[in-house]
């Protein structure tokens, strides 16, 4: 399996959606790939990052967001509420 193919079954491994055979494949090529393992871990990040921002909508933003990141989401967040 060659790391194109792993960040294509991304979302189905983290949901437990491959077969035992493909998971067992994805499996041994983390074994040997440490820029897959940190992609996976990022991707986790992410998705555990936008569930924790929609359970308290008014809690602070986490110290590792980018400000950058934030002042785009605000930006793009003012321009929708200002269409009719």
């Amino acid at each position: 399996m060659t790391c194109r193919e792993i960040i294509k079954l991304l979302d189905d491994y983290v949901a437990g959606e491959l077969s035992t055979d493909r998971r067992k494949i994805f499996d041994d090529h983390l074994a040997i790939c440490p820029a897959c393992v940190n992609y996976l871990d990022t991707y986790r990040a992410t998705i555990s990052m936008g569930r924790a921002a929609f359970e308290d909508p008014q809690a602070p933003v986490p110290e590792q967001v980018p400000e950058d990141l934030i002042r785009a989401i605000l930006d793009a967040q003012n321009r929708d509420d200002s269409q009719p």
